[in-house]
């Protein structure tokens, strides 16, 4: 919390919360209420590399290091100018080329590296490709106000789908109220039990909350579009036609080899003299020498088979 602190007010995070943190195009943070004691006279320059501010170039910080909130500034100060495309270029070898040609301006500005050369270079490649940069400018607006009508359409669709959802809610206040007024009434001027009343009102409001839970069909995306495939809320048909699994049992073919022996075979004939006998503990856990034994044997007979 202390390093979220206003260098010149030494303002911290811990002792204000409410301490909202400002930063400028150099990188360095000033706190807001300093950002306004500071352009009283209508300029000023950074408390911490000196250099002239200018109060729109403020804004809010965003990220906790400041040279995160600087990088990003400066990167989309360049790409305003640097916005070729993938397409504008003849080999992926060259769009790589300009991808880190980028990268190094971007690096160059953020830590105060040759900022005169680099500067020089921005230039330089506004100067050779200003018709490009204007296209690209215009085909980037044309998808901004493309993307600004979706947004504004999806905007409409929420306003409409919010005042239909508050319509239904006191839609249902309005019928709950009539439903107790009516039970009300009914308590009073009826002969009957009001047990009974009770029940047969719980009743009726348990039916009808049956019926009305049903599932709406959606007829749109969340943007408005309408769609009408697969909208039609018919019921899935059911097959009845029996069982859709049939067990068959699976067909072993009759045996070529000798049989193994049985488990009374292996304990009297002596096969177990050559097999670990189970300890106390494994046979609480129900283990035994003899399946081990009987099913190492089985295996051993299985691809055996009588010469001829």
């Amino acid at each position: 919390m202390d390093d979220q602190a206003c260098p010149r007010c030494k303002t911290t995070k811990y002792r204000n919360p409410s301490l909202k943190l400002m930063v400028n195009v150099c990188g360095h943070v000033l706190c807001e209420n300093c950002v306004d004691l500071l352009f009283l006279k209508g300029s000023g320059s950074c408390p911490d590399c000196n250099i002239v501010l200018r109060r729109g170039n403020f804004r809010v910080q965003l990220f906790e290091d400041p040279m995160v909130e600087k990088e990003v500034d400066i990167r989309k100060r360049v790409l305003r100018d640097y916005n070729k495309k993938e397409e504008d270029f003849n080999s992926l070898r060259e769009y790589n080329d300009y991808l880190e040609e980028i990268e190094i301006i971007v690096y160059n500005l953020t830590n105060n590296i040759d900022i005169v050369e680099t500067n020089k270079r921005i230039e330089q490649y506004k100067k050779e490709n200003k018709e490009l940069i204007m296209k690209n400018k215009a085909k980037l607006g044309r998808k901004a106000i493309e993307l600004e009508e979706l947004l504004e359409k999806e905007k409409e669709y929420e306003e409409l789908r919010r005042q239909e959802l508050s319509r239904l809610e006191q839609e249902a206040k309005r019928k709950k109220i009539r439903e107790k007024e009516a039970l009300i009434d009914e308590l009073m001027f009826a002969e009957g039990n009001a047990k009974d009343i009770l029940n047969t009102f719980a009743q009726t409001v348990a039916n009808k909350k049956e019926e009305e839970e049903v599932v709406p069909m959606v007829t749109q995306f969340s943007t408005g579009v309408q769609f009408t495939r697969g909208s039609t809320n018919q019921p899935i048909p059911i097959i009845e036609e029996g069982p859709m699994y049939k067990y068959e049992p699976l067909a072993i073919p009759d045996r070529c080899g000798p049989d193994p022996p049985m488990i009374k075979e292996i304990i009297q004939n002596g096969f177990l003299k050559h097999v670990r006998a189970e300890n106390e503990t494994e046979k609480a856990g129900g283990y035994t020498s003899t399946l081990p034994c009987l099913r190492a044997l089985q295996d051993a007979l299985s691809g055996l088979y009588h010469a001829s």
